[in-house]
Protein backbone atom coordinates (compact mmCIF):
# COMPACT_ATOMS: atom_id res chain seq x y z
CA UNK A 1 0.00 0.00 0.00
CA UNK A 2 1.74 3.13 -1.27
CA UNK A 3 1.14 6.32 0.71
CA UNK A 4 0.13 9.52 -1.10
CA UNK A 5 -0.50 12.64 0.97
CA UNK A 6 -2.40 15.43 -0.77
CA UNK A 7 -1.36 18.04 1.77
CA UNK A 8 1.61 20.17 2.75
CA UNK A 9 2.20 19.07 6.34
CA UNK A 10 2.49 15.26 6.60
CA UNK A 11 5.46 14.22 8.73
CA UNK A 12 7.46 12.87 5.78
CA UNK A 13 7.89 15.43 3.02
CA UNK A 14 8.66 12.74 0.45
CA UNK A 15 5.04 11.56 0.49
CA UNK A 16 3.45 14.97 -0.17
CA UNK A 17 1.93 15.73 -3.55
CA UNK A 18 -0.32 18.32 -5.18
CA UNK A 19 -2.69 18.16 -8.16
CA UNK A 20 0.22 18.69 -10.57
CA UNK A 21 2.46 15.94 -9.20
CA UNK A 22 0.01 13.23 -8.14
CA UNK A 23 -0.02 11.33 -11.45
CA UNK A 24 3.77 10.98 -11.54
CA UNK A 25 3.89 9.99 -7.87
CA UNK A 26 1.10 7.42 -8.24
CA UNK A 27 2.70 6.00 -11.37
CA UNK A 28 5.99 5.43 -9.52
CA UNK A 29 4.17 3.53 -6.75
CA UNK A 30 2.24 1.43 -9.26
CA UNK A 31 5.31 0.67 -11.40
CA UNK A 32 7.17 -0.49 -8.29
CA UNK A 33 4.43 -2.95 -7.39
CA UNK A 34 1.84 -1.25 -5.19
CA UNK A 35 -1.52 -3.03 -5.01
CA UNK A 36 -3.22 -0.22 -3.06
CA UNK A 37 -2.74 3.55 -3.13
CA UNK A 38 -3.68 5.18 0.17
CA UNK A 39 -4.78 8.77 -0.45
CA UNK A 40 -5.04 11.19 2.46
CA UNK A 41 -5.66 14.92 2.51
CA UNK A 42 -5.03 15.78 6.16
CA UNK A 43 -2.19 15.03 8.53
CA UNK A 44 -2.51 12.82 11.61
CA UNK A 45 1.00 13.43 12.95
CA UNK A 46 1.23 14.02 16.72
CA UNK A 47 -0.13 17.43 17.71
CA UNK A 48 -2.29 17.94 14.63
CA UNK A 49 -5.89 19.17 15.13
CA UNK A 50 -8.98 17.45 13.75
CA UNK A 51 -9.32 18.35 10.08
CA UNK A 52 -12.28 20.09 8.45
CA UNK A 53 -14.18 17.58 6.29
CA UNK A 54 -14.97 20.07 3.53
CA UNK A 55 -11.38 21.29 3.23
CA UNK A 56 -10.17 17.70 3.21
CA UNK A 57 -12.56 16.74 0.41
CA UNK A 58 -11.58 19.72 -1.74
CA UNK A 59 -8.00 18.44 -1.79
CA UNK A 60 -8.91 14.78 -2.03
CA UNK A 61 -11.54 14.81 -4.79
CA UNK A 62 -9.24 15.70 -7.73
CA UNK A 63 -6.63 13.23 -6.46
CA UNK A 64 -9.12 10.35 -6.42
CA UNK A 65 -10.37 11.30 -9.89
CA UNK A 66 -6.86 11.44 -11.35
CA UNK A 67 -5.77 8.12 -9.84
CA UNK A 68 -9.02 6.32 -10.70
CA UNK A 69 -8.84 7.40 -14.35
CA UNK A 70 -5.11 6.72 -14.80
CA UNK A 71 -4.89 3.41 -12.90
CA UNK A 72 -8.20 1.53 -13.19
CA UNK A 73 -6.59 -1.67 -11.90
CA UNK A 74 -5.32 -0.21 -8.60
CA UNK A 75 -7.25 -0.34 -5.33
CA UNK A 76 -7.81 3.15 -3.91
CA UNK A 77 -7.77 3.46 -0.13
CA UNK A 78 -8.94 6.68 1.53
CA UNK A 79 -7.22 7.77 4.74
CA UNK A 80 -9.99 9.68 6.53
CA UNK A 81 -11.96 9.74 9.79
CA UNK A 82 -14.87 11.70 8.26
CA UNK A 83 -17.84 9.61 7.11
CA UNK A 84 -18.87 12.30 4.60
CA UNK A 85 -15.44 12.12 2.93
CA UNK A 86 -15.58 8.32 2.92
CA UNK A 87 -18.98 8.33 1.22
CA UNK A 88 -18.03 10.87 -1.46
CA UNK A 89 -14.77 9.08 -2.21
CA UNK A 90 -16.44 5.70 -2.67
CA UNK A 91 -19.02 7.32 -4.96
CA UNK A 92 -16.24 8.35 -7.36
CA UNK A 93 -14.25 5.12 -7.29
CA UNK A 94 -12.47 4.51 -3.97
CA UNK A 95 -12.71 0.95 -2.65
CA UNK A 96 -11.39 0.95 0.90
CA UNK A 97 -11.59 3.28 3.94
CA UNK A 98 -8.63 3.60 6.30
CA UNK A 99 -9.80 5.27 9.54
CA UNK A 100 -7.18 5.99 12.20
CA UNK A 101 -9.90 6.77 14.76
CA UNK A 102 -11.87 3.49 14.61
CA UNK A 103 -15.06 5.52 14.38
CA UNK A 104 -14.34 7.56 17.51
CA UNK A 105 -14.05 10.95 15.76
CA UNK A 106 -17.14 10.58 13.56
CA UNK A 107 -19.92 8.51 15.14
CA UNK A 108 -21.53 7.96 11.72
CA UNK A 109 -18.50 6.16 10.29
CA UNK A 110 -19.44 2.56 11.17
CA UNK A 111 -23.00 2.93 9.82
CA UNK A 112 -21.60 4.54 6.67
CA UNK A 113 -19.17 1.66 6.09
CA UNK A 114 -22.00 -0.83 6.64
CA UNK A 115 -24.11 0.99 4.07
CA UNK A 116 -21.30 1.34 1.52
CA UNK A 117 -20.16 -2.27 2.02
CA UNK A 118 -16.49 -1.50 1.43
CA UNK A 119 -13.46 -2.93 3.26
CA UNK A 120 -12.52 -0.96 6.38
CA UNK A 121 -9.16 -0.56 8.11
CA UNK A 122 -9.83 -0.54 11.85
CA UNK A 123 -6.90 1.06 13.68
CA UNK A 124 -6.01 1.51 17.33
CA UNK A 125 -5.21 4.98 18.65
CA UNK A 126 -5.14 6.17 22.25
CA UNK A 127 -6.75 9.63 22.27
CA UNK A 128 -6.73 11.91 19.22
CA UNK A 129 -3.76 13.07 17.10
CA UNK A 130 -3.57 16.43 18.87
CA UNK A 131 -2.99 14.84 22.30
CA UNK A 132 -2.12 11.17 21.68
CA UNK A 133 1.61 11.46 22.38
CA UNK A 134 1.38 13.64 25.51
CA UNK A 135 1.23 10.77 27.98
CA UNK A 136 0.42 7.34 26.47
CA UNK A 137 -0.41 4.95 29.29
CA UNK A 138 -1.18 1.21 29.32
CA UNK A 139 -1.08 -1.53 31.93
CA UNK A 140 -0.43 -3.98 29.08
CA UNK A 141 -0.33 -2.42 25.63
CA UNK A 142 -0.87 -5.62 23.60
CA UNK A 143 -3.75 -6.80 25.78
CA UNK A 144 -5.48 -3.41 25.60
CA UNK A 145 -5.07 -3.11 21.82
CA UNK A 146 -6.50 -6.62 21.36
CA UNK A 147 -9.45 -5.75 23.61
CA UNK A 148 -10.01 -2.60 21.51
CA UNK A 149 -10.24 -4.73 18.38
CA UNK A 150 -12.54 -7.27 20.04
CA UNK A 151 -15.03 -4.53 20.96
CA UNK A 152 -14.94 -2.74 17.63
CA UNK A 153 -14.93 -5.83 15.41
CA UNK A 154 -18.04 -7.03 17.27
CA UNK A 155 -19.83 -3.70 16.65
CA UNK A 156 -18.84 -3.62 12.97
CA UNK A 157 -19.89 -7.22 12.35
CA UNK A 158 -23.20 -6.64 14.14
CA UNK A 159 -23.85 -3.86 11.61
CA UNK A 160 -23.08 -6.18 8.69
CA UNK A 161 -19.51 -5.12 7.89
CA UNK A 162 -17.65 -8.21 6.65
CA UNK A 163 -14.31 -6.97 5.27
CA UNK A 164 -12.31 -5.71 8.25
CA UNK A 165 -8.55 -5.14 8.24
CA UNK A 166 -6.86 -4.48 11.58
CA UNK A 167 -3.99 -2.05 12.18
CA UNK A 168 -2.30 -1.91 15.64
CA UNK A 169 -1.62 1.80 15.15
CA UNK A 170 2.12 2.12 15.63
CA UNK A 171 2.98 5.68 16.71
CA UNK A 172 -0.60 6.57 17.58
CA UNK A 173 -0.68 7.13 21.33
CA UNK A 174 2.27 4.89 22.17
CA UNK A 175 5.76 5.42 23.56
CA UNK A 176 8.87 4.02 21.87
CA UNK A 177 8.92 1.01 24.21
CA UNK A 178 5.18 0.43 23.85
CA UNK A 179 5.52 0.42 20.06
CA UNK A 180 8.24 -2.24 20.22
CA UNK A 181 6.38 -4.32 22.79
CA UNK A 182 3.32 -4.29 20.49
CA UNK A 183 5.47 -5.11 17.46
CA UNK A 184 7.10 -8.01 19.33
CA UNK A 185 3.61 -9.44 19.93
CA UNK A 186 2.34 -9.20 16.32
CA UNK A 187 1.54 -12.90 16.10
CA UNK A 188 -1.07 -12.44 18.85
CA UNK A 189 -3.30 -10.63 16.36
CA UNK A 190 -3.75 -13.83 14.36
CA UNK A 191 -6.62 -14.69 16.74
CA UNK A 192 -8.85 -12.35 14.72
CA UNK A 193 -8.25 -14.24 11.46
CA UNK A 194 -8.33 -10.92 9.63
CA UNK A 195 -5.75 -9.20 7.40
CA UNK A 196 -3.15 -7.34 9.46
CA UNK A 197 -2.00 -3.97 8.13
CA UNK A 198 1.31 -2.58 9.37
CA UNK A 199 2.02 1.15 9.17
CA UNK A 200 5.55 1.78 10.46
CA UNK A 201 7.22 3.38 7.44
CA UNK A 202 9.72 6.08 8.47
CA UNK A 203 7.88 6.57 11.80
CA UNK A 204 9.18 7.74 15.16
CA UNK A 205 9.75 4.20 16.43
CA UNK A 206 12.64 4.22 13.95
CA UNK A 207 13.76 7.85 14.04
CA UNK A 208 13.75 8.07 17.83
CA UNK A 209 15.67 4.82 18.20
CA UNK A 210 18.40 5.99 15.82
CA UNK A 211 18.13 9.71 16.61
CA UNK A 212 17.65 10.50 12.93
CA UNK A 213 14.98 12.16 10.79
CA UNK A 214 12.36 10.55 8.54
CA UNK A 215 14.56 11.02 5.46
CA UNK A 216 17.14 8.69 7.06
CA UNK A 217 14.68 5.99 8.21
CA UNK A 218 14.32 3.82 5.09
CA UNK A 219 16.68 1.05 6.20
CA UNK A 220 15.03 0.76 9.60
CA UNK A 221 11.62 0.67 7.91
CA UNK A 222 12.68 -2.19 5.65
CA UNK A 223 14.04 -4.21 8.58
CA UNK A 224 10.76 -3.84 10.48
CA UNK A 225 8.71 -4.61 7.35
CA UNK A 226 10.62 -7.87 6.91
CA UNK A 227 10.07 -8.91 10.53
CA UNK A 228 6.38 -7.92 10.30
CA UNK A 229 5.89 -10.13 7.23
CA UNK A 230 7.46 -13.05 9.09
CA UNK A 231 5.00 -12.52 11.94
CA UNK A 232 1.69 -12.32 10.13
CA UNK A 233 1.48 -8.96 8.34
CA UNK A 234 -0.76 -9.04 5.26
CA UNK A 235 -0.42 -5.43 4.05
CA UNK A 236 2.50 -3.01 4.39
CA UNK A 237 1.52 0.67 4.26
CA UNK A 238 4.69 2.33 2.99
CA UNK A 239 6.29 5.47 1.60
CA UNK A 240 8.78 3.41 -0.44
CA UNK A 241 7.19 0.65 -2.49
CA UNK A 242 10.27 -0.87 -4.16
CA UNK A 243 12.15 -1.77 -0.94
CA UNK A 244 8.92 -3.10 0.59
CA UNK A 245 8.29 -5.30 -2.46
CA UNK A 246 11.84 -6.64 -2.17
CA UNK A 247 11.19 -7.54 1.48
CA UNK A 248 7.98 -9.30 0.42
CA UNK A 249 9.80 -11.30 -2.29
CA UNK A 250 12.55 -12.37 0.11
CA UNK A 251 10.10 -13.49 2.81
CA UNK A 252 7.96 -15.33 0.25
CA UNK A 253 11.07 -17.09 -1.11
CA UNK A 254 12.01 -18.22 2.40
CA UNK A 255 8.48 -19.57 2.88
CA UNK A 256 8.77 -21.47 -0.41
CA UNK A 257 12.01 -23.07 0.73
CA UNK A 258 10.52 -24.02 4.10
CA UNK A 259 7.50 -25.62 2.41
CA UNK A 260 9.81 -27.94 0.45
Amino acid sequence: MGIINVNSDSFYSGSRVNEQTIFEFAQKHVNEGAVFLDLGASTSKPGSPISDAEDEWKRLKPAVEIVRKAFPEIYISIDTYHSSVARKAVEIGAELINDISAGSIDSKMFDTIAELQVPYVLMHMQGIPETMQQNPNYANVTKEVIEHFMRHVHVLESKGVVDIIIDPGFGFGKTLDQNYELFHDLEAFSIFEKPLLIGISRKSMITRLFECNADEALNGSTVLHTIALQNGASILRVHDVKPAMEAIRIVNKLKDVQSH
